[in-house]
């Protein structure tokens, strides 16, 4: 599947109609399901293909409201579209009345034109950064076979590494779209919080779900932004040279994969030719609120809340390993959830003093590359232990209620490696912006190493 704007030209010019550009994406679904592939836990064909001869009509008549209308979109199996019943991965909501109307994102994409071919499949109630589903199958790495693709947004990756789809929706708590983007090989921005409405999506935690993107670039991620937040930002390039960048040796970089270490610390000599100035600063007190209040803390607790009733009722029905998480929310007093909160608070208020002089914040986007679907099928001990590390960086970003974009930094034939560009809270352009001309020069030096 091409590029957002490559469709838009291909649709614009009439080399190609978005009924051809449905079947296109309808025969790589069905090769994939060929294969036994678990991208998706619905595809609606449908009304897929209703949306793409509407769309065609629409232009023909001269109507065309965004660069997304009648480009294939995937779409994550916790936001609610109109008639359709949203199962969050889950057996729990299988019963559940199909939704009466489209979550806000999905409402945006809708009016934007995009076509919907699929509801994507997930770690279930998006409670794991690894993407296991033994409900409805876990997609896997397509680069690297028995590989996983990484959660929680797995399949929406998978539909766009696979070309099924130019995008893919997804949501980020602490690492979901940036953790599976990283894992196979594209460009997945969480957004601030608050730019997009979580309306119509199932919550795992309010204080810090997130909607965004994956795609192929970060011009996809950009269009995209602009279209749920309602936002059009500034994400014009920023020269490199010049650029204030901060690297961590903090949390961060601890105990990497020694092919994540080298991908991360050759982007970082690249970015330093090319004129920008990279600084290694101290954040001391990232491993002192992951020592005293456990990250994953507050969304344990908000999730609880939510799950507790579904839980007494039918707690067999959940994934064990999902329901071991959920229940760690349970124990938890109202006094130590009001430390959690506040601790939250003193930490984004120190990492925005400690960013304040950097342009962006770069850090490895996973510990480790893709690990093995066998590493942690049956070994409950292996499985937490990859999960909490395959969440540790990304989920500081949703801690600090910050903005961040992942770009793959690794050379053909290594194992997929994300590079991070982070800001603080509703520095979303400007994190695009640098992330544009961060992916300019990676894939200049990739393309070089090709030749």
């Amino acid at each position: 599947m091409r590029t957002i704007r490559e469709c838009g030209k291909a649709l614009a010019t009439k080399s190609l109609s978005a009924g051809e550009l449905l079947d296109a994406s309808l025969a790589a679904i069905d090769a994939d399901l060929a294969r036994g592939g678990a991208t998706y836990t619905h595809i609606d064909r449908l009304a897929a293909r209703e949306a793409a001869d509407a769309s065609d009509a629409f232009r023909e008549r001269g109507y065309v409201p965004s660069a997304l209308a009648g480009v294939p979109v995937s779409v994550k199996d916790l936001f609610d579209i109109k008639g359709q019943v949203t199962t969050a991965g889950s057996r729990i909501l299988r019963d559940a009345a199909p939704a009466v109307r489209d979550a806000a994102a999905v409402a945006r994409l809708r009016e934007a034109g995009a076509v919907f071919v699929g509801r994507t499949n997930m770690s279930e109630f998006a409670f794991s950064g690894l993407g296991v589903n033994p409900h409805y199958g876990t997609p896997l790495n397509p680069a690297h076979a028995g590989h996983l693709a990484g959660g929680s947004s797995s399949g929406a990756a998978v539909s766009v590494a696979l070309g099924h789809v130019a995008a893919a929706l997804g949501t980020d708590t602490g690492g979901s779209v940036r953790i599976p983007a990283a894992f196979c090989g594209l460009a997945g921005f969480k957004p601030t919080a608050r730019r997009v409405p979580l309306a119509g999506t199932v919550p795992l935690s309010s204080s810090f779900d997130s909607v965004g993107p994956i795609a192929r670039s970060v011009d996809c991620c950009a269009l995209l932004d602009s279209v749920i937040s309602g936002q059009a930002l500034d994400t014009a390039p920023r020269p490199l040279a010049g650029l204030r960048l901060g690297v961590t040796s903090d949390y961060v970089a601890d105990d990497l994969d020694e092919a994540v270490s080298t991908a991360f610390n050759r982007a970082i000599g690249m970015l330093r030719r090319a004129g920008a100035s990279v600084e290694r600063f101290a954040l001391p007190e990232l491993h002192e609120v992951a020592a005293r209040y456990p990250l994953a803390g507050i969304t344990a607790v908000q999730a609880w809340a939510w799950h507790r009733e579904h839980v007494a009722r039918d707690a067999d029905a959940y994934d064990p390993r999902v329901l071991k998480r959920l229940r760690a929310g349970e124990g938890r007093s109202a006094a130590d959830y009001i430390d959690l909160l506040a601790a939250r608070e003193r930490f984004a208020h120190d990492a925005r003093s400690r960013l304040a002089r950097f342009d962006a914040w770069l850090m490895p986007t996973v510990a480790v590359v893709p690990p093995a679907i066998a590493q942690i099928e049956s070994d409950d001990e292996a499985f937490f232990a990859m999960n909490a590390k395959v969440l540790r960086n990304p989920s500081v970003v949703n801690f600090m209620d910050g903005c961040a974009l992942t770009l793959p930094c690794h050379r053909e034939g290594e194992l997929p490696v994300g590079l991070s560009i982070c800001g603080p809270a509703l520095a979303d352009a400007s994190v695009l912006a640098i992330g544009r001309s961060v992916e300019a020069l990676l894939r200049h030096s990739a393309d070089a190493t090709a030749a």
